[in-house]
């Protein structure tokens, strides 16, 4: 497949609830590629049986998606005006405690994995956590491994120590494809500057999120904010490095934040005077259709085209083609 002539789109993360009127929001949209959530708290077991649910949906919409393992994918996308969707798991828990389970999970065509969410896990610590010890010795052998097949490294839900070590111990770059700078939100999910310069001066990506909670001013952020706080990101870290990651969840209901946080790991009951919801997306990205609305604000704040064209995907696919490569940099 040669080259495309129109600039890509692709959204570095997503757990949408995925039916045909989503699938055409996104071509109405303009996306070509997506990384999507198939694993949270899920072990190895029902890692596959969301495989085979996904498997059911690429059957059932051939016309509109496919399961997409390269970069070259998001091409084929584009030319043929379907999306090229990529699987990935926002938690190590489908490994469970087992190497080799790395190999099997690229196998069955996953490229994205999260070495903790919120939590300490056997590889990392997460950002929630009131101790970040770092990389662990089974992580240092996972990424190893990651390395070795072609699998992402990814530390948005990480802590700031753990993040910067996986940065240093990853032979690839590595990604954190769902967050913004610390300095303009502070939350715990977001990244401080040491942790985006570290992540940009190793070739690493930044997909900015576009959850409320990791807005300034939540679900009252302005385009023009989103955006403004996307050229200063560019001035911290240069362009070539950034592009979005939405952590869109179209049409999840409730119930299913409540499980994202809570999982299986804690007995605490959920607190009924104060309830976890999805906030309300801001009014300019409420679904997979507005993602030409943020490349018209970003050239609002002063990017050239070609500079909108390299957030909106030109830099995740440059970032795809290497890092799905199954030859190491350098090797």
């Amino acid at each position: 497949m040669g080259k495309v002539r129109r600039s890509v789109v692709i959204d570095g993360l997503q757990y949408c609830n995925y039916s045909e009127a989503i699938f055409r929001d996104l071509r109405a949209g303009g996306v070509d590629a997506i990384h999507v959530t198939i694993a949270y708290h899920e072990d190895f077991r029902e890692t596959v049986a969301n495989i085979v649910r996904w498997n059911g949906l690429f059957a059932a919409h051939t016309d509109l998606i496919f399961h997409a393992r390269a970069g070259e994918d998001v091409r084929r996308a584009a030319a043929e005006g379907r999306i090229a969707v990529f699987f990935g798991l926002q938690n190590c828990s489908p490994i469970e405690d087992d190497i080799g389970l790395v190999e099997v999970c690229h196998a069955l065509g996953v490229r994205f994995m999260q070495l903790s969410y919120n939590n300490q896990s056997l590889l990392a610590s997460g950002c929630y956590e009131r101790v970040d010890a770092g990389i662990t010795r089974m992580g240092r052998e996972v990424i190893a491994e990651m390395n070795r097949l072609g699998m992402v490294i990814d530390m948005s839900h990480s802590g700031p120590r753990s993040t910067l070590e996986a940065i240093e111990l990853s032979s690839r770059p590595i990604a954190v494809t769902h967050a913004n700078p610390h300095r303009w939100h502070p939350v715990v999910r977001n990244k401080p500057d040491d942790v985006l310069k570290a992540l940009a001066g190793t070739g690493g990506m930044l997909g900015f999120s576009l959850y409320p909670h990791h807005l300034k001013d939540g679900s009252a952020c302005t385009l023009a904010e989103f955006c403004a706080m996307v050229a200063r990101t560019a001035e911290l870290t240069g362009v070539g490095n950034l592009g979005l990651g939405s952590d869109l969840c179209q049409n999840q209901p409730d119930a299913v934040v409540q499980w994202m946080r809570r999982g299986s790991w804690t007995k605490e009951p959920a607190d009924p005077g104060n309830p976890v919801v999805f906030p309300p997306q801001p009014d300019w990205f409420r679904s997979n259709r507005d993602f030409p609305t943020i490349a018209e604000g970003l050239g609002k704040v002063g990017f050239a085209k070609a500079e909108v064209d390299a957030i909106m995907g030109g830099n995740w696919l440059r970032f795809f083609d290497l890092s799905f490569s199954t030859q190491e940099p350098g090797k």
